[in-house]
């Protein structure tokens, strides 16, 4: 019995060092950022910080890309992966997610977390649990107490939850118009990327943000040429892409050649906020996290490689500035529940079969409205099918190099009933528990071809929704060492203080 105690003891001891410092507390006591076990800093605040934030990215998606960059270049001759950029920095750690009430946590809570030390509500951005009390962020911090430029970056809208995170206090995340005045009122000096969601209001009936910011002293640069002009002349930017879907930027995997992309829109972030005071930008991979919602391994590798594009537009400005910059990549949370094995094809992957996917699952939604109306036969579907997505019937096994994307009897019939329910209008579906379970709400079809493709390449999923494993921290340059090891993600913000040394 004494043995078994001192076991127990040793666990929790174990358990108290690996989350050395997280707070934990009930739901009736008030939860504040954790006392991180090592944040003291009495070296030089570093002048330039970037921080990398991969919606919905940790260690499956950036694994997933890596292992798919490996067995693309040895075409599976050869097991093997090729880091991502920020997977080569020098200290690593590793950051707990959970927010007050959940173990699979949302955006806003998370990157409430990151940016202010403190937890809250799925669903809140920089307010307590109650709602009445909001929290200061590092950004407003370095503005207000160190004079540093700002700047938020994002491939999804710029008032969506992450990137409000940074110079919002709301009690809900779907304030958008309210999220888009605190943004305008911010008088941060660099947003790029996304669109504004509801610029008008839900009602559509309140002034045009655009307006408002322009009144406030931001210059509007909505084309591709005047993104690519803009430099440190200019004073208050918000740089839109000039192609958006649904508010965002297209999947890397939809994004036409020449259109601008993430690490173009960090680049010029960097054009405009360098001066030698220093600055803070947040650059968000926020389309890695909707493409896991949607279980679509090749758009979640994709995007998660462009993001990586984006961390080396960082790393060469580091180059230049290595004593005075520091760069940290990490994610909020993790999306999907993807993982690298499936049980269909045992130990194997077969990850260069990815190669056949030429969409999106947004993509080939637009395409699926298009069977609806022309109500265009099962059979003319499974061409385009084979030509975007590369799987093939029995029939023609003979027009792929690839052995295993020929479909089963079984998983054709999986396919047909996928179609059966994408031709009838959304609003007459009656989905059963299975067809929930098993579409997650998403476009039935597109839902079965990227599963059957996932599967067949040996990549799996478990959920359409956010999962609970902890996040990955990468980070180089002044102050990194303070990164490594196992902590809560609030601690993040704990160490970027310390580090900065405001109050």
């Amino acid at each position: 019995m004494k043995k078994t105690v001192q076991r127990l003891l040793a666990g929790i001891t174990a358990l108290s060092l690996i989350f050395g410092g997280t707070m934990m507390m009930t739901q009736n006591q008030p939860l504040t950022y954790a006392d991180a076990t090592n944040s003291n800093w009495s070296g030089n605040a570093p002048k330039y910080i970037f921080l990398f934030i991969g919606d919905g990215m940790t260690y499956p998606q950036f694994t997933a890309a890596s292992d798919y960059l490996g067995a693309v270049k040895s075409e599976n001759k050869v097991v093997a992966s090729e880091n991502l950029a920020f997977m080569d920095f020098p200290v690593v750690g590793n950051a707990t997610t959970f927010d007050s009430t959940s173990f699979c946590p949302d955006s806003a809570s998370t990157a409430t977390s990151i940016s202010t030390g403190f937890k809250t509500l799925s669903g809140v951005i920089n307010m307590d649990t109650s709602k009445t009390i909001a929290y200061e962020t590092i950004a407003e911090k370095l503005k207000a107490q160190k004079g540093y430029k700002v700047g938020v970056v994002s491939s999804v809208p710029i008032n969506h939850a992450t990137p409000a995170a940074f110079y919002a206090h709301q009690a809900s995340r779907n304030n958008y118009y309210e999220i888009g005045e605190e943004l305008v009122k911010s008088d941060f000096d660099y947003f790029g990327g996304g669109d504004f969601l509801l610029p008008t209001g839900k009602d559509n009936n309140k002034e045009s943000i655009y307006n408002v910011a322009k009144t406030n002293g931001y210059t509007i640069a909505n084309t591709k040429e005047a993104v690519l002009g803009l430099t440190a002349s200019n004073d208050k930017v918000i740089a839109i892409n000039s192609t958006t879907v649904g508010g965002a930027l297209p999947y890397e995997v939809d994004r036409k050649s020449g259109d601008l992309s993430l690490a173009d829109f960090t680049r010029k972030g960097i054009d405009v906020l360098y001066n030698e005071t220093g600055f803070f930008m947040m650059v968000e991979g926020g389309k890695i996290d909707w493409a896991c919602h949607a279980n679509d391994a090749v758009a979640s590798i994709k995007d998660t490689i462009a993001f990586d594009d984006a961390v080396q537009e960082a790393v060469k400005f580091y180059n230049k500035h290595p004593k005075e910059t520091l760069i940290i990549v990490t994610g909020d949370h993790e999306t999907g529940g993807m993982t690298i094995g499936f049980a269909g094809t045992q130990y194997s992957t077969y990850l260069t079969q990815l190669t056949n996917q030429s969409m999106s699952y947004e993509a080939f939604d637009l395409k699926i409205a298009d069977y609806r109306t022309k109500n265009t036969s099962f059979e003319s579907v499974l061409k385009d099918i084979q030509k975007e997505f590369g799987l093939v019937t029995a029939a023609n096994k003979d027009q792929t190099a690839y052995a295993n994307m020929v479909m089963t009897d079984y998983e054709l019939t999986q396919l047909e009933a996928a179609y059966k329910l994408s031709m009838i209008s959304k609003n007459d579906r009656k989905l059963t528990e299975a067809d929930k379970l098993l579409y997650g709400g998403y476009e039935p079809l597109s839902m079965a071809v990227t599963h059957l493709l996932n599967n067949k390449s040996g990549i799996g999923w478990t959920s359409y929704s956010h999962t609970g494993i902890p996040t990955a921290v990468f980070a180089r340059g002044l102050g990194a060492e303070l990164f490594s090891g196992s902590y809560d993600n609030t601690d993040l913000y704990v160490k970027m203080k310390s580090l900065t040394k405001v109050k």
